[in-house]
C-alpha cells in the first residue's frame, strides 16, 4: 500500500455545525479494501437524530452563508482547490484503498474533482441579473438570483471525491448551506474532502456530513424536514425515482445523475485505431463502474471483425491487480454483489450465442476482481444490452445500417451519452441530433468535463452539473418591480 495511505490519521466521525463528532448512539460501520477484503475503518453510524442535528445547523447557517460575498465564496473555494492540489497522493491513496481503482485513476480523479472546486470559484463572482423596463414605461424590472436555500447531496461510491466536489462546489459558490451524505461504501474520500474545506475557512454549519449504512433514514429525514429546499443525488434510478417522490411532497428543487446505457457507435468509415482508443477509455475507467462507461458496443458490420480483435487485444494486455501496486491497470469491483452481477450478465450472453474473445473469469485470491472481458456477437436479448453493466465487459453487436443502429441505441429507457465514431462529419452531425442522450462523445472516449454541463434525459437524470449552468441548479430567479 502507498506509504500516503495512514489508516490512524483518517477522519471517521460525523461534521455536524464545524465539529467533528461521534454518532449519537455510538454506532459505527466498517469499511472495506475491496481488493484485499481487509477491513480498513470504521466509521460513524448516523442516524435520525444525528440527522436533525444536521439539517437543522444548515437550517440556522443559511441566513448568514446566503448573504455572504461572491468574493468571501470565491476565496473558499480557491483555497479548497489548492489544498486538494497539495494533498493529491493522499487523498488518491484513500480513494484506491476504499475503492478499488488504480492510483493513477485515483489522481486523475482527484484532478478532476480540483477542477470543478477551481471552475465554480470562478462562476461565484459571475452570477448575474437583469434590469429593464416594462412595456408600459411604469415599472424598472429589476432581477436578481438567489441562494436556493439548504441542500441535500446524496453521492455514490465509485468517483467518492469527485462526485462530492461537483455538488459542494457549485452550493458554496451560490451560497447555500448543505447536509451531505457519501456512499456507505467509500465514505473515507468524502470526509477528507470535508476536511479541506474546513481548513478552506468554510464557515461552520455550511457543509454537515452524516455518514451512514442506512440511507433511508438520514436521507429521509431531510426530505421530510421542510428546511430543506433542493436534493442532488447521483446513483440509481430506482433511489432517484424514490427521492423525487419525497422531494414531491415539499415541492423541492431537484437534480438527479441516475443510471446510464451508453451506446458505443462505430460507424463503416470510422478510424478504427482511434474509435479502439475510445472504447478503452469509455469501457475501462474505474473499471467500467462509471454511470458514463460504454455499455453497448454497435459496430458496422463492415469493420466489425478488425474493431473486434484489435479492442480484444488491448483489453487483455492490462494488468488486474491492488490498484495500490505499481503497474496495475484494473483494479477490483467495489463488491461482491457488483461481482456476481458481472458474472451472471456475462454467463447470460454466453448462454444466448455471444462469443469469449477474452476475459470471463475470476482471478484467484481475495478481491472482487473479474478479468477484463470482450464479447462478440451479442444478441439484443442478452440481459447485459439492457442492464447497466457497472463492470469491465464489453458486448459487441453488428449492424448494417444507420437507421437501425438509432433504433439500437435509442431502444432503451436511459439517455445519459452515447459514443459515435466516424470520419464523416454530416453522419457525425445526424448522429449527434437523433442519440436520445444528454451528451455525446464524437470521435472520443471521454465527455466529463468541468466546463461543461453533464447530465441525461429520460430515465437518466435531471438537471445539469458542471459548466455555465451548474450553478444556476442551485439559484432561485427573484423579480422586483419598481415604480418609476
Amino acid at each position: 500500500m502507498s506509504s500516503s495511505f495512514d489508516p490512524t490519521i483518517l477522519h471517521t466521525d460525523l461534521f455536524i455545525d464545524g465539529v467533528w463528532q461521534k454518532a449519537s448512539n455510538g454506532a459505527t460501520f466498517p469499511v472495506e479494501n475491496p481488493a484485499t477484503n481487509e477491513v480498513i475503518a470504521h466509521v460513524a453510524n448516523g442516524g435520525a437524530d444525528d440527522a436533525a442535528r444536521a439539517i437543522e445547523a444548515a437550517g440556522r447557517a443559511q441566513a448568514a452563508w446566503g448573504k455572504s460575498t461572491a468574493r468571501e465564496r470565491a476565496d473558499i473555494l480557491r483555497r479548497a482547490f489548492e489544498l486538494v492540489i497539495a494533498n493529491t497522493d493522499r487523498l488518491a491513496a484513500i480513494m484506491t484503498a476504499e475503492m478499488g481503482k488504480p492510483l493513477a485513476e485515483a489522481r486523475g480523479e482527484v484532478a478532476y474533482g480540483a477542477e470543478m472546486l477551481r471552475w465554480f470559484s470562478e462562476e461565484a463572482v459571475r452570477i448575474g441579473g437583469d434590469s429593464t423596463t416594462s412595456t408600459d414605461g411604469n415599472t424598472r424590472i429589476m432581477i436578481t438570483q438567489e441562494p436556493v436555500g439548504p441542500c441535500v447531496l446524496v453521492t455514490p461510491w465509485n468517483f467518492p471525491l469527485a462526485m462530492g466536489a461537483r455538488k459542494i462546489a457549485p452550493a458554496v459558490a451560490a451560497g447555500c448551506t448543505m447536509v451531505f451524505k457519501p456512499a456507505e461504501l467509500t465514505p473515507l474520500t468524502s470526509l477528507a474532502l470535508v476536511d479541506i474545506f474546513r481548513q478552506a475557512g468554510l464557515p461552520d454549519g455550511v457543509l454537515n456530513v452524516v455518514t451512514t449504512s442506512t440511507a433511508a433514514t438520514v436521507v429521509g429525514h431531510w426530505m421530510s424536514s421542510g428546511t430543506a429546499r433542493k436534493v442532488s443525488f447521483t446513483g440509481s434510478t430506482e433511489v432517484g425515482k424514490l427521492l423525487l417522490r419525497q422531494a414531491a411532497d415539499n415541492v423541492m428543487r431537484s437534480s438527479m445523475e441516475l443510471g446510464g446505457n451508453a451506446p458505443f457507435i462505430v460507424l463503416a468509415d470510422a478510424d478504427i485505431e482511434k474509435a479502439v482508443d475510445g472504447a478503452m477509455k469509455a469501457k475501462m475507467r474505474n473499471m467500467g463502474e462509471a454511470c458514463t462507461a460504454a455499455n453497448r458496443f454497435f459496430v458496422h458490420r463492415s469493420v466489425v471483425e478488425e474493431f473486434s480483435e484489435k479492442f480484444a487485444k488491448k483489453i487483455s494486455e492490462l494488468q488486474v491487480g491492488n490498484g495500490a501496486q505499481a503497474g496495475t491497470d484494473v483494479g477490483p469491483l467495489i463488491e461482491q454483489k457488483g461481482l456476481d452481477k458481472v458474472q451472471a450478465l456475462v454467463t447470460d450472453a454466453l448462454s444466448k450465442g455471444a462469443r469469449l474473445l477474452t476475459g470471463g473469469t475470476r482471478p484467484e485470491g481475495p478481491g472482487y476482481f473479474f478479468t477484463p472481458t470482450v464479447l462478440t456477437d451479442v444478441t439484443t436479448d442478452a440481459e447485459l444490452m439492457s442492464t447497466e453493466i457497472f463492470g469491465p465487459v464489453a458486448a459487441i453487436t453488428a449492424f448494417d445500417s444507420e437507421d437501425e443502429v438509432l433504433h439500437l441505441a435509442n431502444d432503451t429507457e436511459w439517455g445519459l451519452v452515447g459514443y459515435v465514431f466516424t470520419e464523416s462529419m454530416d453522419k457525425a452531425l445526424r448522429f449527434s441530433r437523433e442519440l436520445e442522450v444528454g451528451m455525446v462523445g464524437l470521435n472520443t472516449g471521454l465527455v466529463s468535463n468541468p466546463a461543461a454541463p453533464f447530465g441525461g434525459v429520460k430515465q437518466s437524470g435531471l438537471g445539469r452539473e458542471g459548466g455555465k449552468v451548474g450553478i444556476e441548479e442551485f439559484l432561485e430567479t427573484k423579480y422586483t418591480a419598481i415604480a418609476v
